[in-house]
């Protein structure tokens, strides 16, 4: 039996409350693992949370309750966060499991009995936003460290090291035979870059003195690891079980790139002797106005005008039209840029205007003029056939676009069909005809339903792995099932045809009208 196609997303950080990078996150990996459900495969998708650290720690202790107690507290916002998505992920790992624990203390000691790992005093600089050490070619030109790194203070004590220097030249060596590892192609060069300059062995440990909320060394009881060799472990600890090791895709974000997913990850495991994944798929920030949408506001920000974050907008206008936006927006890799205003504008052109009004014309004429029931198409002039010759073209472009991870063009493909599907329906003007006692137009009327009806089931078979909620929708209000495979559901047919309809629905309600969905 062959294992199943794996995906994981970087696992959050237990001290704060999830935002739109943390849902983007979510979404971006859930549409790639249900594009592959979709084409038949197997797939297990592992999200999760990183409960150890200094940050954790003292977080608990200002609000004066348990390191545990402040990750479950946590915990509970995320995992409401992945089902308010639909996020469709089969684990969810915390790194306090035992089933984590275990395995990363095993790969310690592994490490440690093969001299892999040794003791040292170290004096250095250390980030204690980012829980590393940093080194002086990190700071900015004018001598102060980047705002990355927070605070920075400078500490003498003595830890435990990886040999992470000794497999910089298999790495290098690595990422030259296997020039796909990292998408985009352009990451993959900026971790090249920076395999030019000479790494330092990887600090792993901190003294229980300083930071006593970790997994202790195996091998050392003074002492916990460090955060990277906890929180990297969670993608292979949480395999075991499932026997789905190696990951096929790690979905992160390109902050975490290098060195943590690109440098340490790999080197890890090849000093385990264990599979590397095969792709890091490193994805872009929001940003508004320039800056990164989770950055914490300034005070200046308190006399801007407050706009709805994409987190508000999700929950009063339901989580499909979220996923579509963040999808449709973001190319994948690139930064991307998030207002208010731009998620209405698509929410009300694409989603309210050329989708759903679109769904409810066909649902209200099928009703007024059919008794509810598609009939069966009897015309096929050029306007029929040029739409079905366009379906062929946008179905082969869409589905090799989602492939390549190239989704936001996928979608704009697919709508360009959705805008066509509009123009069709004007010109054939279906609620004319109906007017006519003329057979001939009547036949026209007919035929204008079910090409209408057709194209849209097609559509909302292809959007499935984006809107599930949506797509399910359209095919029940259409009498159909909804498709769980793309296979025999993307073809042109004549499936609907007798199938009895549902009345006429608002899918994208205006959200001023008072009828926005909470949930889609």
């Amino acid at each position: 039996m062959s294992k199943p196609f794996y995906l994981t997303t970087a696992i959050d950080y237990a001290n704060g409350a999830p935002h739109l990078g943390h849902a983007y996150e979510k979404v971006l990996a859930d549409v790639i693992v249900r594009f592959r459900r979709m084409n038949g495969e197997d797939a297990h998708f592992l999200t999760g949370l990183d409960e150890h650290g200094q940050k954790v720690q003292q977080n608990a202790q200002k609000l004066g309750i348990t390191p545990q107690e402040c990750c479950d507290r946590v915990a509970v916002l995320f995992q409401d966060l992945c089902r308010e998505l639909a996020i469709s992920n089969d684990d969810y790992i915390r790194t306090t499991q035992p089933r984590h624990v275990k395995v990363v203390q095993e790969l310690l000691q592994k490490l440690y009995d093969a001299g892999e790992i040794y003791k040292a005093d170290y004096k250095g600089f250390y980030s204690i936003r980012q829980e590393q050490f940093v080194l002086e070619k990190d700071r900015l030109p004018d001598g102060s460290w980047p705002e990355l790194f927070g605070e920075v203070i400078e500490i003498t004590e003595s830890n435990y090291f990886f040999r992470l220097a000794k497999h910089q030249d298999w790495l290098r060596k690595y990422l030259e035979e296997n020039p796909d590892f990292i998408f985009p192609a352009f990451r993959q060069k900026n971790v090249v870059e920076f395999l030019k300059e000479p790494i330092s062995d990887l600090c792993i440990s901190r003294p229980k003195e300083r930071l006593a909320w970790g997994i202790e060394l195996p091998f050392d009881k003074d002492f916990v690891t460090y955060v990277w060799f906890d929180a990297l472990t969670n993608y292979y600890s949480a395999s075991l079980e499932k026997g789905c090791w190696p990951a096929d895709i790690h979905v992160i974000g390109k902050d975490i790139l290098v060195p943590p997913h690109a440098v340490y990850w790999p080197i890890m495991l090849h000093a385990l002797g264990i599979e590397l994944p095969k792709k890091i798929v490193a994805h872009g920030w929001w940003l508004s106005a320039g800056r990164k949408v989770s950055k914490t506001k300034t005070a200046a920000d308190a006399d801007a005008p407050q706009e709805k974050s994409a987190i508000e907008l999700m929950r009063e206008l339901g989580a499909d039209a979220f996923r579509y936006f963040v999808i449709r927006e973001m190319n994948v890799g690139q930064d991307s840029e998030y207002s208010e205003a731009l998620y209405m504008s698509r929410y009300k052109s694409d989603l309210a205007n050329d989708l759903g009004n679109m769904v409810n014309r066909v649902l209200n004429m099928t009703g007024n003029y059919c008794g509810r029931v598609l009939p069966a198409a009897s015309v096929d002039e050029p306007l029929e056939k040029n739409l079905r010759e366009l379906w062929e073209t946008t179905a082969r472009q869409y589905h090799a676009l989602a492939a390549d991870f190239q989704f936001h063009t996928a979608l704009d493909v697919l709508w360009n069909f959705v805008r066509e599907l509009n123009r069709y329906a004007n010109e054939r003007a279906p609620w004319k005809l109906a007017k006519s006692a003329d057979p001939a137009d009547r036949a026209k009327m007919e035929t204008s339903l079910a090409t209408m009806a057709e194209g849209l089931r097609l559509v909302a078979v292809a959007v499935t792995p984006v809107m599930p909620g949506i797509a399910a929708k359209i095919q029940t209000l259409f009498g159909a099932a909804p498709a769980e495979k793309f296979d025999g559901a993307q073809a042109w047919s004549d499936v609907l045809v007798g199938r009895t309809f549902g009345e006429k629905a608002i899918l994208f309600p205006r959200p001023d009208d008072g009828k926005a969905p909470k949930k889609a």
